[in-house]
């Protein structure tokens, strides 16, 4: 029997060389959700105004409220010990889930894995009309890291759910 996934998010200050993650949140199995902003490390200087278009985070808002990744690693190792954990962007929430670690000088006790590991072909084919509908359902006006987490944990709960009545 298949549990419901742990989904988990990244924002970050732009894509590719240099770009580093701003904020994780997460989304338990019972939908409990968890966000953090992170303030950048002192070396940590990419900003990419696209990104902070879609994310509309600024960075003096991370330096100002954002925690240390000593304290974020902390609390993701401490609330996801042993659990396998999903995200929709693993090659680049891995870079940025590794950059935050390694400024912490930690190591997640945590399993990242990619969320197409756990949706069937039958739960793909119906998807992004899920997702549309979950986003329209939820009505989250705020793109954040624990709100994009809850989507997609919802969207694939509908999915599983609507596929495996399918005969």
């Amino acid at each position: 029997m298949m549990t419901v996934p742990v989904i988990i998010d990244f924002e970050a200050s732009g894509f590719g060389k240099g770009s580093y993650p701003i904020e994780v949140g997460f989304s338990l199995r019972h939908g409990e959700g968890w966000c953090t902003l992170i303030r950048p490390e002192s070396d940590w200087q990419h900003w990419d105004a696209q990104a902070a278009r879609i994310h509309r985070i600024l960075r003096e808002t991370l330096v100002e409220r954002g925690k240390s990744p000593m304290l974020v690693t902390e609390q993701l190792n401490t609330v996801l010990a042993g659990l396998t954990v999903y995200t929709d962007g693993w090659t680049q929430d891995y870079i940025w889930m590794a950059r935050l670690y390694d400024a912490a000088e930690r190591v997640p006790n945590f399993r990242l894995a990619d969320l197409r590991e756990i949706i069937s072909p039958q739960q793909e084919s119906v998807w992004h009309a899920t997702k549309n509908q979950v986003q329209e359902d939820l009505n989250i006006s705020r793109h954040r890291a624990s709100n994009d987490a809850r989507i997609l944990q919802m969207t694939w709960l509908r999915t599983y759910d609507a596929t495996r009545c399918v005969h």
